[in-house]
């Protein structure tokens, strides 16, 4: 080997690792943007659009019915009649049960018999005394007799009515607690009774509410038993008084109940709403937070874009949208961990 060879030798195995050393740094960033180019992303998404947002007071509540009472007896005595059965729908005034009334209906005889002599005895009176053949006081005498008996015969027939017990409005009964020629003491309750055509419900709100909350306000409410239908109603009377223990408000409203839907002791998740606005909003899966800001991924010419938005108040897997971005831009919803910025995407849907 020539000498000039030898002595270059050495720099060229320098230049030739030199040279490897800088494709095997550039290799995988070649690789990398080449992937970058070629990878595609499916996504969702939706396009922002103005919405309705409502600002509400959230609250619990216990229902209850428009009326409600249990139905007694005012005498003891036995049951001679049941006319109703568990869960019917009664009318005011439906006679509900009857209990042994002989003795008072024959009480309301005599007193009727004795009424009717005592009437004639008047009517004698009046006419001797027309002819001059009697004192005016004998008249007044009978006269006096007379109503006394009319008052008690009054008293006779309220005491036997009450032998008959009546629905006292109308409304939905319980269950019957007696059985036909059972006795009944005073007090004993017979069923219960209750008006479901309109639902109250009380509740509480934080005091600091006291100047947003007022009667005829409209509230929504749910139950887990309709969990996709929601009750309207209003705000009928707010508690003049703050509770010192814990500083809410009580406020009692009114839900129309004609399809006797809800029962009496129902929980209830109420919003009392306060305001209705028209404002652009998302679902909580579009924003990306990263630090104290937020972010979504927009849709432009196939490719996803990083924005930085401004957002305002949450409400039920929504957020409120500031700025940022306008109304009918494309936002995805779904894949977007996925996502750098300037990423090719394949929209599946919207």
């Amino acid at each position: 080997m020539p000498v000039a060879i030898s002595r270059r030798l050495p720099l060229f195995i320098l230049v030739s690792l030199l040279v490897a050393l800088i494709v095997y740094l550039q290799w995988p960033q070649a690789i990398t943007a080449q992937e970058k180019r070629q990878r595609i992303v499916s996504v969702k998404t939706v396009k922002i659009a103005l919405a309705e947002f409502k600002d509400a007071v959230e609250a619990i509540g216990t229902s209850r019915a428009n009326e409600q009472v249990f139905i007694t007896s005012k005498y003891s005595d036995l049951v001679d009649e049941i006319s109703f059965q568990d869960g019917q729908s009664v009318k005011k005034g439906d006679i509900l049960v009857r209990l042994n009334s002989e003795e008072e209906a024959a009480k309301v005889k005599e007193l009727q018999a004795n009424l009717a002599e005592s009437v004639a005895q008047l009517n004698r009176f009046q006419d001797l005394y027309a002819k001059k053949a009697t004192s005016k006081s004998l008249v007044d005498q009978q006269d006096a007799k007379t109503k006394a008996i009319a008052a008690q015969l009054l008293m006779a027939k309220i005491k036997y009515d009450e032998f008959i017990i009546k629905a006292p409005f109308a409304g939905v009964l319980g269950f019957r607690e007696i059985s036909l020629g059972a006795f009944v003491n005073v007090g004993d309750v017979i069923t219960s009774l209750d008006d479901l055509s309109v639902i109250k419900v009380d509740f509480s709100v934080p005091e600091r509410y006291l100047t947003t909350v007022a009667v005829g306000q409209t509230i929504e409410a749910t139950n887990t038993a309709y969990a996709k239908q929601v009750f309207i109603g209003k705000i009928t009377s707010i508690d003049s008084r703050i509770d010192a223990m814990t500083r809410t408000l009580k406020v009692r409203a009114e839900i129309p109940n004609a399809e006797l839907k809800l029962r009496a002791g129902m929980l209830l998740n109420l919003q009392v709403v306060r305001n209705i606005e028209q404002i652009m909003q998302l679902p909580e899966s579009a924003v990306i937070p990263i630090e104290d800001k937020h972010f979504v991924f927009v849709i432009e010419q196939e490719k996803a874009l990083q924005k930085e938005i401004e957002i305002g108040r949450r409400h039920l897997g929504f957020v409120e949208v500031l700025s940022g971005v306008d109304v009918g831009t494309e936002v995805v919803v779904e894949g977007a961990l996925k996502l750098r910025d300037g990423t090719a995407v394949n929209v599946l849907g919207e």
